[in-house]
């Protein structure tokens, strides 16, 4: 499934509330029932993709536990066939603070993951594919994701001052690559929330398309309360209502994800 290399994606937009966690999810979960093996990793405190895969926070079996331990394996779950996932806690909050004094303070999910085995393999190896989940700002925890990461997924909210933010967020991208990890690269940007009945959601894909062509997803995902009410339920839509247009959405985007995966195996 093109480049093994290309694997570990950062999702990622400074902004609250614009789908973030619900992308991750659900693009995870749309790929693990076409048979991939995927991990998400909940690196937000708010701790959101766990609740949306009916995980309750548990400060013992966490991805802040696996940080203290150096050891990932304890702690990851398998909520649905193929999909597994290390959850977050709220003792990330702290972790700012914990890590400013470190040598190597960026580099502290990276080092995680790669000495970390699962299932008797290097815990890189053991997936087909790694999703990380940020939390909404541009901090030292989403430095750690960016320097663990290969290809960062932003979601673009269609809504009024969706736009702004992204040079500023590029910029991030383009000198962690430059300072910590030349193997960074933008993969893709989501419109989320898409209505197209809304006037203000035509000029955001507009200029979505005028500014971030060549990242932008031809899949869009569609505004609907059935994505809330799934999260609500610990599910993901597609195994909510799988017939939903989101859900047949999330299974397109997939195919359009694999497809660039494998045409952008030397993706700069």
């Amino acid at each position: 499934m093109g480049d093994p290399k290309l694997k570990t994606f950062a999702f990622i937009n400074q902004k609250g509330g614009v789908g973030k966690t619900t992308l991750c999810v659900n693009l995870a979960r749309a790929l693990s029932l076409k048979g991939h093996k995927v991990l998400i990793i909940d690196f937000d405190p708010q701790a959101n993709a766990g609740s949306g895969l009916g995980i309750r926070v548990d400060k013992e079996r966490s991805v802040y536990q696996a940080i203290v331990e150096e050891n990932c394996e304890p702690f990851i779950r398998e909520p649905f066939p193929g999909l597994f996932l290390l959850p977050s806690s709220i003792d990330l909050v702290g972790l700012e603070l914990e890590l400013a004094d470190l040598e190597r303070r960026e580099f502290v999910l990276r080092d995680l993951l790669e000495k970390s085995l699962f299932q008797n393999k290097p815990l890189l190896e053991a997936f087909d594919l790694v999703f990380i989940d940020s939390p909404p700002s541009l901090s030292l925890i989403t430095v750690n994701i960016l320097t663990a990461s290969q290809g960062v997924v932003i979601p673009l909210q269609c809504e009024y001052y969706a736009l702004e933010g992204l040079s500023l967020l590029v910029r991030t991208v383009r000198k962690i690559k430059e300072v910590f990890n030349p193997d960074l690269r933008l993969f893709g940007m989501v419109l989320m929330m898409y209505d197209p009945r809304n006037k203000l959601t035509l000029e955001v894909a507009e200029e979505a398309k005028k500014h971030f062509k060549w990242i932008l997803f031809k899949t869009v995902i569609p505004r609907s309360v059935r994505v809330s009410e799934a999260q609500s339920f610990g599910k993901p839509i597609l195994d909510y209502e799988a017939n939903h247009k989101v859900s047949e959405a999330f299974r397109a985007l997939a195919e359009e994800f694999l497809k660039r995966l494998e045409s952008h195996r030397n993706f700069k």
